[in-house]
C-alpha cells in the first residue's frame, strides 16, 4: 500500500467482502450462504437473495470506510488508532474473494505490533497470513500470480526465509512485468532491495534500487520512492559513505512530508542521528535523536524509542576516552578529537587489537601472526612493527613523550587498562526483533 491517496483505489480493487469463509479478529469460520431451503419458491429466494446482496453491500462499505481510516491513520503516524480500524476491516472480509485486502490488513497489524514489541500479537497474524496464503494458491484466480507471488515473498519475509523470499519477490517482479502491472513491479522491486539489505549484500541492493528509480520516474508513488531514498541512506551509511546518506535521508524527508506521510518520519531522523554519530558529530547527533524522539508516540513507537534510547546514551557516556569505529575506520579521542583511519588499515587493525584486550601484552610474534597473518621474521617484522606502532602512536597519543594509551612493556605491547574505551558495533535500525519487516515494508 502506497499513501493515502492510493487507499480508494486500492480498496475498490482489493476489497470484496463476500460469503464463503469470514475472517475475524483473525480467526478463519465459515458463514453459509445456503441459508435458504430447498422448498422456499423462486420469488421468495429472489427477495432474499436482494435482501442479501443489500447485506454484503453494507459489509464492503463498512469495510472500506474502516480500511480507509486505518491507512489515514497509519500514514499519520496513531498506530494504536490504526490497529483499531484495522481489526474492524478485517471482521467484514471474506474468503478466498478478498484474500488480497487480507493480506494488506493483517499484514499493517504485523507491522503494528511489531513496532509496539507485541511479539505474541504479531505472531498471530503472522500465522493467519500463512493460512490465507494457502487458501490464494488454492483459489485459481490467484495461482501464478503477480500478486501471489509478491504475498509469499511477503510471509517468507516475516519467518526470515531470505532465500525463499528473493525467489518469490524475483517472480512476482517477472509476472508483473508479463501483465502490465507497475505497481506490483515497483513494490516486488523494493521488497527485493529490502531483502537484499537484511543479507548485507549491498551491491545488489544499490542495483536493485536503481532499476526501481527508473521506473519511479514513470510512475507515481510518492510513499515507494521515499522508502528507496530511505534505504539508499541506509547502505551508504553502512557502506561508510555517511554525508551522503544524510543528503538521501533528507530527500526522503521531504517526499513523505509531500505525500503527508509522518510514520517513518522518527526513524529518518533517527538514522540521520546515527550518520552524524558515525562522523563524530555527536552534537548534532543528539539534535536529531531529540527530533526523533518528539516526532513519535512512545505508546505506538516503542521498538523506534528503545533504540533512540540506546544511541543517546552511547554519545551522552561523557567518561568514554576512546571511541573507535571500525566499520568507517573512524576514531574519537577525548583530547585531540577525530581521527580519520580511512587510508590506515593495518595501524587501525593494530589499534583495534589491542584495545579490545587491554592490560595483555602482544609481542612480535603475536603481531605478526595477528596482523600481517605471517610467521614471524625479524628481517621482515622488527622495523615494520616498529614503524606501525610509531606512527599510531603519533596519531593517537596526546603527549608524544608520555604515553597514555599505547604502552610497551618487556613482554610486547598493550593498551592500558585505565582508558575507558567504546566500540562502535555497526548497529543500524533493521529491527530483527520480530520480522524481518520494516514499517515501511510494502504491502
Amino acid at each position: 500500500m502506497n499513501s493515502t491517496v492510493d487507499t480508494q483505489e486500492t480498496l475498490n480493487e482489493n476489497f470484496s467482502p463476500s460469503h464463503g469463509q469470514t475472517q475475524t479478529h483473525g480467526q478463519i469460520h465459515l458463514r453459509s450462504n445456503n441459508e435458504t431451503g430447498s422448498s422456499i419458491s423462486a420469488s421468495a429466494k429472489s427477495i432474499d437473495q436482494a435482501i442479501e446482496k443489500s447485506h454484503t453491500d453494507n459489509i464492503r462499505a463498512k469495510g472500506q470506510s474502516y480500511y480507509k481510516l486505518a491507512k489515514i491513520y497509519y500514514d499519520k503516524s496513531e498506530l494504536r488508532v490504526a490497529e483499531e480500524f484495522f481489526l474492524k476491516a478485517l471482521e467484514t472480509c471474506s474468503l478466498p474473494k478478498d484474500a488480497v485486502a487480507m493480506m494488506k490488513i493483517t499484514g499493517f497489524l504485523v507491522r503494528i505490533y511489531s513496532e509496539m514489541l507485541k511479539k505474541e500479537d504479531a505472531t498471530h497474524f503472522i500465522e493467519d497470513s500463512k493460512e490465507v496464503l494457502k487458501i490464494m494458491a488454492a483459489t485459481p484466480e490467484y495461482q501464478n500470480t503477480a500478486e501471489y507471488y509478491f504475498y509469499a515473498g511477503v510471509v517468507d519475509s516475516y519467518s526470515k526465509s531470505t532465500e525463499s523470499a528473493k525467489e518469490n519477490f524475483q517472480n512476482a517482479y517477472k509476472k508483473a512485468q508479463e501483465k502490465n502491472e507497475p505497481d506490483v513491479v515497483a513494490k516486488s522491486l523494493l521488497s527485493l532491495a529490502q531483502t537484499y539489505y537484511h543479507e548485507k549484500d549491498y551491491k545488489s541492493v544499490m542495483r536493485v534500487l536503481s532499476q526501481l528509480e527508473q521506473l519511479l520516474q514513470i510512475i507515481n508513488k510518492g510513499y515507494l520512492k521515499g522508502s528507496m531514498y530511505l534505504l539508499y541512506g541506509q547502505v551508504l551509511n553502512n557502506l561508510g559513505d555517511s554525508k551522503k546518506s544524510i543528503d538521501y535521508y533528507q530527500l526522503a524527508l521531504k517526499e513523505f512530508a509531500y505525500k503527508s506521510c509522518w510514520n517513518l518520519v522518527g526513524y529518518i531522523y533517527c538514522h540521520i542521528g546515527i550518520a552524524y554519530k558515525k562522523i563524530t558529530e555527536y552534537k548534532t547527533a543528539l539534535m536529531f535523536f531529540d527530533l526523533a524522539t518528539s516526532s513519535i508516540n512512545p505508546q505506538g513507537y516503542k521498538r523506534l524509542g528503545e533504540k533512540i534510547s540506546k544511541e543517546v546514551s552511547d554519545v551522552n557516556d561523557s567518561n568514554v576516552d576512546f571511541f573507535i569505529d571500525r566499520h568507517n575506520r573512524m576514531i574519537q579521542v577525548k583530547e585531540l578529537g577525530s581521527i580519520d583511519f580511512k587510508h590506515r588499515f593495518v595501524l587501525l587493525e593494530i589499534l583495534y587489537l589491542l584495545a579490545k584486550n587491554p592490560g595483555k601484552f602482544f609481542d612480535k610474534e603475536d603481531l605478526s601472526r595477528d596482523i600481517w597473518k605471517d610467521e614471524y621474521n625479524p628481517l621482515i617484522h622488527d622495523k615494520l612493527i616498529y614503524t606501525s606502532i610509531s606512527r599510531l602512536r603519533k596519531l593517537v597519543e596526546p603527549q608524544q613523550d608520555k604515553s597514555k594509551y599505547i604502552i610497551r612493556g618487556k613482554d610486547g605491547y598493550t593498551f592500558s587498562p585505565q582508558v575507558n574505551v567504546r566500540f562502535y558495533q555497526g548497529a543500524d535500525l533493521n529491527f530483527e526483533s520480530v520480522t524481518h519487516v520494516d514499517i515501511n515494508s510494502p504491502l
